[in-house]
């Protein structure tokens, strides 16, 4: 195939790649980051966590396997744009419903492929998360490195009101779409009865779906709840726990998250994961602060320091809590990223109130952490017992 680049990815640096556009015919700005998973990529782009950033991948070949209506994280794309070394020409599997050039054109995200993202990837990690603009239209140079430029950023800024939910509900009331995945004939079957539900109020700063799938299907009634709700809606539905999601952005820039944050978790058992757990942080009186270049991908290693045990865990987030704040204000710090020796866990030393900066609904990625849910389940039960 003969290589006719028309769409380009500028960094603000100045640095250009050029490639070959797929899905939408457009400009975009947003965060040059990178993710090192080796599948999943429609849940990649369909996760609330990617809202402003521009997505690269690792692994050589995307799109093998088409799109369906079923590995959906939010009802449509969040990603920026889409950038990858290969855009499979064919795709084949008994699930898929069309391809993937064809869901970016459905949604309007443009794609770029038949760019060096090995060499991407290397000075992303070398300089850091970059600005960058991404066109598949015909557009000067000099232009989209001044766009990427004039881009504000994500620190600082409020990104999770735009991809919470604006109204309260029940998640999945009937359990059918909480069902887990077998195929018919397998011994593959969902978990055991549970000899109490208990209600859940989770608050959706951004949340993916498989994670209200994971505690419906771990004995909890998903009430979801607006990231900017107070207090006083979530208790009107007399919950038994509380849990806090992942999300986009800065968490920094969320004060009500954390002032409601702070007030909940003295009444309720408490979960929060990925910025759920950096709202924890500030709520308990700690800070975040941006990583290089962010964890993205379900290869990250993480070390339990209670137990010593090492989890490989699906990771999506730019910023972490600071350790020794932590620790200063009532939290033991858990867990650690084994790459870089980061905070991945922590528990409250008096409170019934613990989360991971990790994913551990998996979705794509291992199921290490799967047992969390289950320590989240135990530790209500043992509360409200």
């Amino acid at each position: 195939m003969d290589f006719k680049p028309d769409g380009i990815l500028a960094l603000e640096d100045g640095t250009i790649y050029h490639g070959r556009a797929f899905g939408c015919r457009k400009t975009v700005v947003g965060e040059a980051v990178f993710n090192t998973s080796m599948t999943g990529y429609q849940e990649i782009l369909t996760d609330p966590s990617y809202y402003q950033q521009i997505v690269a991948m690792t692994t050589s070949q995307v799109g093998n396997y088409g799109t369906n209506s079923e590995d959906l994280e939010s009802s449509t794309p969040k990603v920026q744009g889409f950038v990858i070394k290969e855009c499979s020409p064919h795709y084949s599997s008994w699930r898929s419903e069309g391809s993937l050039s064809q869901y970016l054109e459905k949604h309007e995200i443009p794609g770029l492929e038949g760019i060096d993202t090995r060499a991407l990837t290397k000075k992303l990690r070398s300089v850091g998360a970059m600005k960058c603009c991404l066109s598949t239209q015909d557009i000067d140079q000099k232009q989209a490195v001044a766009l990427a430029q004039q881009w504000g950023g994500l620190e600082g800024v409020d990104y999770v009101k735009d991809v919470s939910s604006h109204i309260s509900y029940q998640w999945d009331a009937d359990g059918k779409d909480s069902m887990p995945f077998a195929i018919e004939g397998t011994n593959l079957t969902s978990h055991s009865a549970r000899d109490k539900i208990f209600k859940v109020a989770a608050y959706d700063f951004g949340a993916k779906l498989s994670i209200f799938r994971k505690l419906k299907q771990h004995g909890f009634d998903v009430y979801v709840f607006p990231a900017d709700s107070p207090p006083e809606a979530v208790r009107e539905i007399q919950p038994d726990a509380l849990f806090l999601s992942n999300g986009p952005g800065d968490p920094a820039a969320l004060p009500y998250a954390h002032a409601n944050a702070k007030t909940l978790i003295n009444e309720y058992p408490t979960f929060g994961i990925c910025l759920g757990h950096q709202i924890l942080t500030h709520a308990l009186g700690a800070e975040t602060f941006k990583l290089k270049f962010g964890h993205r991908g379900g290869n990250q290693p993480v070390k339990n320091i209670e137990t010593g045990q090492v989890s490989i865990t699906s990771q999506n987030h730019g910023f972490a809590s600071t350790r020794q704040e932590l620790e200063r204000c009532g939290a033991i710090v858990t867990e650690v990223n084994l790459n870089d020796d980061t905070v991945e866990g922590l528990r409250h030393k008096e409170l019934p109130v613990f989360s991971v900066q990790y994913h551990p609904e998996a979705a794509p990625g291992p199921n290490d952490a799967d047992p969390l849910f289950e320590s989240f389940y135990n530790l209500v039960k043992q509360v409200k017992g």
